[in-house]
């Protein structure tokens, strides 16, 4: 016999805001700030105790990879001086 682990759905709340659990992924689009350049998550990996990503940049498969460390903040995680492209919209 099966048994099906139901787990509690919905939006999470503290203080009457929303938990936000952003998590840097491979595929997400990042924007760079300074140039608005579009660039792609090829790989996240973790080394010693901070985890690190590389990227690449959109539309250009030719150029070099950019390695970065990746920022804990409270609202989730964050890439210094890049901002999600989907909050661009």
């Amino acid at each position: 016999m099966f048994r099906q682990l139901t787990v509690g759905g919905g939006v999470h709340r503290v203080n009457g805001g929303n938990m936000s659990a952003r998590k840097i992924q491979i595929g997400q689009l990042w924007k760079k700030k300074e140039t608005g350049d579009t660039f792609l998550v090829t790989r996240v990996y973790n080394e010693a105790l901070s985890t690190f990503v590389v990227l690449r940049k959109s539309g250009s498969e030719g150029e070099d990879l950019v390695r970065l460390k990746v920022e804990r903040t409270p609202e989730g995680q964050g890439l210094p001086g890049f901002v999600p492209a989907v909050d661009d919209d």
